[in-house]
């Protein structure tokens, strides 16, 4: 634990936590002195306060949070991180791929959130933070379905947030842009030309270059933390200005 650090004293859960911005989130919050939990479902030897939780199986995570409560002595933060990714339009994913989808993405964070709150009510400094994308706020090619999913993530921390500001529990997401996660890398991996991918990947950010898993978590840590006490119902963008700047051509 940090000596004066801004979640001294304060227990979290990072829902997805063990790799890429999920891990991220998890390394930055007990850099400042958090005890965190992580929930995954594939936890390996030497994750730390790691419980193997599928966001899709209620009774997995109603147990984990559970155990959590038990064993940090409370609950002051959820980070509802937990997601995957999917391509194409429309008609390139069947009902079955939509409803698994929304599962994990949607779902999930309800679910983990609706099992911590009665914790989260108890403590005097509550947070939620859920990762969207900017795949909410912009359209995308091929994304339609991952895109519908976080536009559902950005409207239910809106509705979150207002169902619960005065039981003290604030309510944010973060919206990274196209990040360097596993999952973009195993999409360059397959594309036809992974280094040209990656340089239109690249360019569609304004700034030039894929966001950095520990950017998004730096994002995530002030909306979770005491310092941000009047910002709720609020989406941070993290995406090298790609939702809201319109650059000409160099």
């Amino acid at each position: 634990m940090s000596a004066g650090g801004t979640f001294d004293g304060l227990k979290a859960i990072v829902t997805g936590g063990a790799s890429g911005i999920g891990a991220a989130i998890v390394e930055r919050l007990r850099a400042e002195g958090a005890q965190v939990a992580i929930f995954d479902r594939e936890v390996t030897d030497g994750l730390v306060d790691a419980y193997r939780v599928d966001v899709t199986d209620d009774r997995t995570v109603r147990e984990g949070v559970a155990a959590v409560a038990e064993d940090f002595g409370g609950i002051d933060i959820v980070v509802n991180n937990a997601g995957i990714g999917a391509q194409g339009t429309i008609e390139d994913n069947d009902d079955d791929e939509w409803h698994r989808v929304y599962d994990v993405n949607v779902v999930g964070a309800v679910r983990v959130s609706r099992a911590a709150l009665p914790h989260l009510r108890q403590s005097a400094a509550a947070s939620i933070v859920n990762t969207c994308s900017i795949a909410a706020t912009a359209g995308l090619p091929a994304r339609a379905l991952y895109g519908a999913t976080k536009g559902a993530v950005l409207s239910l921390t809106q509705q979150m947030a207002a169902d619960h500001l005065r039981e003290g529990i604030r309510v944010n997401c973060v919206n990274p842009g196209t990040a360097d996660t596993p999952w973009v890398g195993r999409l360059l991996d397959s594309a036809p030309d992974p280094d040209a991918e990656r340089t239109a990947l690249n360019a569609r950010q304004p700034h030039g270059r894929l966001v950095r898993a520990d950017e998004v978590a730096d994002a995530v840590a002030y909306l979770a933390s005491p310092r941000a006490g009047s910002t709720t119902g609020t989406s941070l963008a993290v995406d090298g200005g790609m939702q809201g700047l319109r650059l000409r051509p160099e």
